[in-house]
């Protein structure tokens, strides 16, 4: 499969202090990629660094191998973000958000209206259309904005902790979703605390420590690093991130 995103040596300082250390690593499209790490690991800061929205101090970011830094217009036609907080125009109903998110990407007005149908029903949230987003639960903000994010078609669509504030049965249904779109041949970058999730659904799983990649690969990958051969997500995360920051990521990661 294509590469869909190439990170190399891409750092971020604030105050003097590294939030994220010359990370590098790739994602590949029909792939999810799992980005794992204690609070404060440097994950989101990476993932705005990726979309945008944060300027690199140093290193290249490179999306379906357009430069990122070079040309972030471009990139950003490629990329959907969702934050780990949902922002909505309040005052906007879901089906108004929709049409607003959709008319800044310039998708066409007959499109973005089928598109936004489909959303709204695949979510649960067609009998809301017409209701004021001030008014939703935190689980139904969550949903519209994944829509939003979803209505452009992104190739890459990152991520940054999706099941907050969802009830088992939606959980499920984003879950669906993100697989679908996957399957479909876009890339997704996961950061999520439910290891389970990402054990169960990630392609290739990346654990940052510090701001520096630890190790990344398969969950056999990890279990190999770790010397912890057929235990789960959790014990090789909780084993390796107790352990030194400086630890090596192994040869077959950058395969």
């Amino acid at each position: 499969m294509p590469r869909a995103l190439k990170v190399d040596g891409v750092s971020k300082s604030y105050g003097g202090k590294h939030a994220v250390n010359a990370i590098t690593f790739e994602v590949k499209s029909g792939e999810l990629y799992a980005l794992l790490g204690p609070n404060g690991a440097g994950k989101t800061t990476t993932l705005r660094m990726i979309a945008g929205l944060l300027n690199a101090d140093a290193g290249q970011i490179s999306v379906f191998d357009v430069d990122a830094r070079k040309d972030p217009l471009a990139a950003k036609r490629l990329i959907a973000w969702l934050p780990d907080e949902p922002l909505l125009y309040d005052k906007l109903t879901a089906w108004e958000y929709l049409e607003f998110v959709a008319g800044l990407w310039g998708v066409d007005t007959a499109e973005a209206r089928n598109r936004a149908e489909h959303l709204l029903k695949i979510l649960g949230l067609w009998d809301n259309r017409n209701d004021r987003c001030e008014t939703f639960s935190r689980g139904m903000k969550q949903k519209a904005v994944l829509a939003g994010a979803l209505i452009h078609e992104p190739k890459l669509l990152m991520l940054d902790e999706p099941l907050t504030g969802l009830d088992a049965a939606a959980s499920r249904l984003v879950k669906d979703m993100i697989r679908q779109r996957v399957d479909q041949g876009a890339a997704v970058i996961l950061t999520t605390h439910i290891l389970d999730v990402a054990e169960r659904m990630a392609d290739r799983i990346g654990i940052i420590k510090d701001g520096k990649l630890l190790t990344e690969g398969s969950l056999k990958d990890l279990q190999s690093h770790a010397g912890a051969q057929g235990q789960s997500l959790e014990d090789v995360f909780l084993s390796l991130t107790a352990s030194s920051p400086a630890i090596a990521a192994p040869q077959a990661a950058a395969q």
